[in-house]
């Protein structure tokens, strides 16, 4: 593998450094392992061909992601839906997710009381799972500062929940009280 020169090599230790987080990127996309694998496999390929093309090569995880998602769509668009006649519906129980969305508007609504800089460091640590060393380099800070900064966002975090929770049962403990007064 020696076209273009210094492309292959550049492209081969682009992957070899950054295949474990492309392939959890991967993994948040599709739900099986061996899916993921292949969604990842199918967007380096896609990529490859345009490697010179990615004049920022520090924007090149953005671009993959980009791939991984359009690549993801083009087999759901694709998938073929096996609908089998019975005589009997079986018995649909549903979730409606509501739930999963409560608790992501709840997290949305936490990290809004971070400041920036904070939100960056919690995102890029627990979100993306980059290192401590990946999180400095993309901010462009040490990693003793980005522990730090981790360490009071998360104290910051934990508070705020429990803060939510004091104030729940004081409204619930409230709502409930009017309820025996009026009755």
């Amino acid at each position: 593998m020696a076209t273009s020169g210094g492309k292959v090599l550049d492209f081969e230790e682009y992957v070899r450094t950054r295949q474990d987080a492309l392939l959890r990127s991967a993994r948040r996309l599709v739900p099986d392992p061996v899916d993921a694998q292949d969604l990842l496999q199918t967007a380096l390929v896609r990529t490859y061909g345009r490697w010179d093309g990615i004049a920022d090569k520090s924007l090149a995880d953005a671009y993959l992601r980009r791939v991984m998602i359009n690549t993801r769509t083009e087999w759901w668009r694709a998938r073929k839906l096996e609908e089998v006649p019975t005589e009997q519906l079986p018995d649909a129980s549903v979730d409606d997710g509501a739930e999963q969305r409560a608790d992501r508007a709840l997290l949305m609504d936490i990290l809004s009381v971070l400041a920036p800089k904070q939100r960056s460091v919690v995102v890029l640590r627990h979100w993306e799972q980059m290192s401590t060393e990946e999180t400095a380099a993309a901010l462009g800070m040490s990693t003793g500062t980005v522990k730090s900064t981790l360490h009071r966002a998360l104290a910051r975090l934990r508070q705020e929940l429990v803060n939510r929770e004091v104030d729940a049962r004081v409204l619930e403990r409230d709502g409930r009280g009017r309820e025996r007064c009026a009755a």
